[in-house]
């Protein structure tokens, strides 16, 4: 994969032999208006573009391009892919009338400010990239390149989120293909390279054939913002636009150049070789470069450098960059420099990728292959063997962010690989030290259980720490002990307890044998013992049953089924219990929380090698009620709760944090009713458990997914 020398970096076939390319370059300070109200730090900040247009400068770059002022996009244009009421808001948020609101406003999104220069930004980062990409289009430029922000590819069609407002690629795009058919743009290709999912622009084109959508981007298994199950590479589009929605998922962070040229290869440049574009819209977010805080990958300037040369081969090189995320701006200004030296066409020597592709990342093309093969026969074509691969499994996040502008240069250096945290409010004092994470938003979250520890010392700090709530946690390390631990736990029972999908039996078998159920995407991996449940019973307990969280990659949209911790005897939620060894029931709690992966010999499955839950923490359970477990602390089922005994064994159950239950009631994370397909299946184990009928499930769930907590 890695290429064996340097290759000159050039401008593809746009341009004759001789002819200059015409780039444009697209900067205003005016975008530069729309910062945090209150002054504190934030990592989408104005720094980033004049970083970017100070580095162009100083490098003589900026006079060798077609300087393009900002234009403010014209509301019906906007209107083409957000609802009139986002564009009505987003037009008067600047307003005196919201002055005292707006902190309050921007609370009701995921992850968004705004402040007084919010409205002007926001129309000229759409109006920009409508601009730029009509004169590409138009053939008044060769390419070009709109430094904008607000960023735009997480907006969707009715909220602003992740630090976006509108969709300015997506907008663009509407309008060549629909408000301009004069330009003869009939087919575009957007390449959302951002480290982060292109929500927005997915859902916008899912089910058209006009635009093929690629984005390649971390996932960690659903655990990575904007933690959505349709960022996984399942999701290919709909109806028309079957096919025409690519993702190509990471599963962890320090994927760098290699991976990236891997995937351009062997996914994007065939199906875009056969979709055959007429332009490229490119979501350029710079946030998986090396150093950047929020991402934790390694592209460096000379990777996306190699990226762009290779995709100008298409659509005759009609190129429009377009700004998207990138949040340490050595880097950002970096990378931009190397793309615009591409797109003039300069002749440099590009460094080789230092790394071979990890091995997940082949896995992963592969299952991206598989899954679009009979939309795109070029897929069908056998992958090269005997391909260099690292392993990921010796991938060690080295350190944590500081926020510091680093060297990025430097190769000896390696990115941090932060998971998203919440961001929203960042104390002055911290925000020096570490940069806050995007807010997290998906069911089944995978956790990074990786550590720098010795198995030594994480044996010996093995614990159960009380905390201040009552509650307790465990902090026993999940990976590298002794794996004597199943046979101790496969001579222990207890009951599982079941409250959603799982309350149906073959549902429930899926966790023990393998295998999937109708409506289910993806399969689950069983237990090592796969022996059926020795019993199995129904009762009531007195905890709130509620549904969270806006998808999961199992089930697609809709929420999920968690009970609240607290006890309430107002409530009365139905669990079927199964008769379980310790050991399945760990191998359950390790498959709900995503940490069961293919081992890639065989189909087989590699588990965590120690237990979540042994024999002092069910002691620990029997008088705390609750455990949080602290290597999985941010999953949305790493909460153990006591739910009584039964014949003398101990009834366990797993939901969320107390914590998350204060984020729903909050409105940080959402509530939403479950799919039809979810739904069905919960209501068919309850029929089929013989303890309500059809009508009364239904009502059931409906009654529990209605009330707000």
């Amino acid at each position: 994969m890695a290429a064996a020398s340097a290759a000159p970096a050039a401008a593809g076939a746009a341009h004759p032999v001789g002819a200059a390319p015409r780039v444009g370059l697209l900067y205003d300070e005016r975008m530069c208006a729309h910062a945090t109200p209150d002054g504190k730090y934030h990592p989408e900040n104005p720094e980033r573009l004049r970083a970017i247009w100070k580095k162009l400068g100083e490098q003589g770059v900026a006079e060798r391009c077609v300087i393009m002022p900002a234009k403010e996009a014209k509301d019906k244009y906007i209107a083409s892919v957000h609802s009139s009421t986002h564009v009505k808001l987003m037009k008067s948020i600047s307003s005196k009338e919201h002055n005292y609101r707006r902190k309050n406003l921007a609370s009701n999104y995921n992850s968004i400010y705004f402040n007084e220069g919010s409205s002007e930004s926001a129309f000229l980062a759409a109006g920009s990239v409508i601009e730029v990409a009509e004169k590409v289009a138009a053939g008044e430029l060769s390419s070009a390149i709109a430094l904008v922000r607000p960023p735009g590819h997480h907006a969707e069609h009715n909220e602003p989120m992740g630090f976006c407002l509108f969709n300015n690629v997506a907008i663009a795009a509407n309008y060549l293909l629909n408000e301009r058919p004069d330009l003869g743009i009939k087919k575009i290709l957007i390449v959302d390279w951002d480290v982060h999912h292109g929500n927005g622009t997915q859902k916008m084109f899912y089910n058209d054939s006009r635009v093929l959508f690629f984005s390649v981007h971390r996932f960690d298994h659903g655990a990575f913002y904007p933690s959505q199950g349709d960022a996984s590479h399942c999701f290919i589009g709909e109806g028309d636009g079957q096919g025409y929605n690519i993702n190509v998922p990471w599963n962890h962070g320090g994927c760098g150049d290699a991976d990236y040229i891997a995937a351009w290869d062997h996914v994007l440049l065939p199906v875009a070789e056969a979709f055959d574009p007429d332009i490229i819209l490119l979501s350029a977010g710079f946030d998986a470069a090396r150093g950047d805080p929020l991402g934790g990958c390694d592209v460096t300037p000379d990777g996306y450098a190699r990226l762009l040369t290779k995709l100008l081969g298409f659509a005759k090189g009609r190129m429009v960059m377009a700004l998207e995320g990138g949040y340490n701006t050595v880097s950002i200004a970096n990378s931009v420099l190397f793309c615009a030296k591409v797109l003039l066409g300069d002749q440099f020597r590009l460094k080789p990728p230092k790394d071979s592709p990890f091995d997940s990342t082949w896995n992963v093309i592969k299952e991206v292959r598989d899954e679009l093969k009979t939309c795109w026969p070029v897929l069908r074509s056998k992958l090269p063997k005997n391909v260099p691969l690292r392993s990921s499994s010796s991938y060690v996040e080295l350190y944590s962010s500081s926020g510091s502008e680093c060297d990025v240069e430097d190769d000896n250096e390696r990115p941090d690989a932060n998971s998203s945290v919440s961001i929203i409010q960042v104390d002055d004092d911290v925000v020096s030290e570490r940069i806050a994470m995007l807010t997290l938003d998906e069911d089944n979250l995978a956790t990074k259980t990786t550590s720098s520890c010795t198995t030594d010392e994480r044996r010996a700090t093995d614990s159960v720490q009380a905390q201040n709530d009552g509650f307790v946690v465990a902090s026993t390390g999940i990976y590298g002990q002794s794996l004597t631990w199943r046979s101790a736990l496969s001579r222990v029972y207890v009951w599982y307890a079941s409250f959603g999908s799982n309350m149906w039996k073959p549902r429930f078998m899926c966790y023990i044998q393998g295998g999937k159920v109708d409506g289910m995407s993806i399969a689950c991996f069983g237990s090592h013992d796969t022996s059926p449940p020795r019993g199995a019973m129904w009762k009531t307990v007195p905890h709130r049953l509620f549904f969270g969280r806006s998808s999961t990659p199992c089930w697609g949209a809709g929420g999920v089924a968690f009970l609240n911790p607290e006890t309430n005897y107002n409530e009365k939620s139905w669990i079927c219990m199964y008769k379980i060894t310790l050991e399945q029931f760990n191998d359950v709690l390790f498959q709900e929380n995503r940490l069961v992966k293919d081992d890639n010999e065989g189909g087989k499955a590699e588990s965590p090698d120690s237990p979540l839950i042994g024999l002092s923490e069910i002691e620990s359970l029997s008088s705390n009620k609750a455990l949080h477990l602290e290597p999985i602390k941010d999953s949305w089922y790493s909460n153990v709760l006591y739910l009584g005994q039964e014949d003398s064994i101990p009834i366990l159950t797993m939901t969320c944090p107390s914590l998350d239950v204060v984020r729903h009631k909050a409105g940080e994370l959402p509530l939403s009713p479950p799919s039809d397909t979810y739904s069905a299946t919960l209501i068919r184990g309850l029929v089929e458990g013989k303890q309500l009928d059809a009508n009364e499930a239904a009502s059931y769930i409906d009654a529990a997914a209605a009330r707000g907590l």
